[in-house]
């Protein structure tokens, strides 16, 4: 993340980048056979196309990346350099088997990107570089690197990995070590424990980077799939498929939309856990004494009536498509529905007849086939009194938003309190916050 510049994030990347992305796209390359690696020409093709991204914005980053090391503070060694480069790539394009140093080659990607930003400012001249060299970042960094130090060195079979792979954290520039590091991890498939995934995509938010940086191609040792540990800070389950609801919505794609949310895991959730999650929701609704009436009441007004079919119908359709998410991403998990948190039934209850006295001249779609808010209200009340106010609570989330109902500060700051019983990420009731009115 170079200083003085937007984050990563800011700066559009969704996935891997600089340096690293093009070691990322080097390895994805289909070759003949397994293990052949490919000539300086294509390697060379390659770079251009990574340099050419987002229209020869990415060259930036790709080309910062290279100076990084070969400008580092303190110069780093041939050998270093060529092994956190075959390591990163997967040995894949070995510069010293193609007639040239690793130096000699970061420099011809270094070139490749200046041109390429040249062609977008003639007077382009790539600028100092501005490493990443907070002491606290080094230091949590190379911790890392040295504590799977011997997993990665046998994986790898490249005796001075972690140390060439410190020498970069320390010595050119931690946000670049760091990637390095991750991509060994993952071209070599060492697992990683939980815990430590975690501490990894904390060191990367602190760098800016987007999540799949950390996430995406790495072996985590995930825990099973539990609903009681939600492990995301937003919405979940049937609250959040309702918040995806969209007046594009037909019959004939509602299963696609459902798979999306589903798929959904959050950064910090093990494989299949958005499923769960929703699953559990749709199977407490199914398996409830509501009317199929009342259901669909239900469905409809939290989609805010993107959607109108029988609400019995959406949630088994749910159910299915959950299900059949789970026999791919945690064939070994087995639905079981923790118990509701009945204790705050009456705490909820109070909140969802405040707000019915308020809405009772509303309506949810009001111009077309209008549902009475009352009647979604009465749904709401029944979902908290009868099946469970965490899913109530929710829901009735859902419709403060799709009735646009004005809340005081103190309405707010209650249902804070209530999201924190229930165990919410900071982000789920943070929802509503825009309909707040200040005096």
């Amino acid at each position: 993340m170079p200083q003085k510049r937007p984050t990563y994030l800011e700066l559009g990347y969704s996935g891997d980048f600089g340096l690293t992305g093009l070691t990322e796209q080097l390895c994805s390359l289909d070759r003949p056979a397994a293990g052949l690696t490919i000539d300086l020409p294509t390697a060379l093709a390659v770079a251009a196309r990574s340099a050419d991204g987002s229209d020869g914005d990415e060259a930036e980053e790709l080309g910062e990346d290279a100076r990084r090391l070969l400008d580092a503070g303190v110069p780093l060694p041939e050998e270093a350099l060529r092994t956190v480069w075959l390591a990163a790539a997967g040995r894949v394009f070995d510069p010293a088997g193609r007639g040239m140093d690793a130096r000699t080659w970061l420099r011809s990607v270094s070139d490749l990107a200046t041109d390429r930003l040249r062609q977008n400012k003639r007077s382009y001249a790539p600028p100092p570089v501005s490493p990443v060299r907070d002491e606290d970042l080094c230091e949590k960094v190379a911790a890392e690197i040295r504590s799977l130090a011997e997993e990665l060195t046998d994986a790898a079979e490249l005796p001075d990995l972690a140390r060439s792979l410190e020498q970069v954290v320390v010595h050119a520039d931690v946000d670049l070590g760091f990637r390095l590091f991750l991509r060994a991890l993952k071209v070599y498939a060492v697992q990683v424990p939980k815990e430590r995934y975690d501490r990894f995509l904390g060191l990367g938010e602190r760098l800016g980077y987007p999540v799949a940086v950390v996430r995406d191609g790495l072996d985590v040792d995930w825990p099973p799939v539990d609903t009681t540990r939600r492990d995301t800070s937003w919405d979940f389950g049937l609250s959040a498929l309702a918040g995806n609801a969209h007046q594009d919505w037909q019959e004939s794609t509602f299963r696609r939309d459902v798979r999306r949310v589903a798929d959904a895991d959050d950064s910090g959730q093990s494989p299949g856990t958005a499923a769960a999650l929703l699953l559990e929701d749709a199977r407490r609704l199914l398996d409830s004494s509501l009317s199929d009436g009342t259901l669909t009441t239900l469905w409809v007004a939290v989609s805010d009536a993107a959607l109108r079919i029988d609400g019995r119908d959406a949630m088994r359709l749910v159910a299915e498509v959950c299900g059949e998410r789970l026999r791919e991403a945690a064939p070994a998990y087995t639905p079981v529905a923790p118990p509701a948190r009945t204790e705050l039934a009456d705490t909820v209850l109070r909140e969802v007849r405040e707000t019915a006295l308020a809405v009772t001249d509303q309506a949810i779609s009001p111009h077309w086939q209008p549902l009475p808010a009352p009647e979604a209200m009465a749904a709401l009340e029944q979902v908290v009194g009868l099946v469970d106010p965490d899913l109530g609570f929710r829901l009735f989330l859902r419709v403060l938003r799709v009735l646009s109902v004005q809340l005081t500060r103190g309405q707010y700051e209650r249902y804070e309190v209530i999201g924190e019983r229930f165990g919410y990420g900071e982000y789920l009731v943070d929802e509503v916050e825009q309909l707040v009115q200040y005096e």
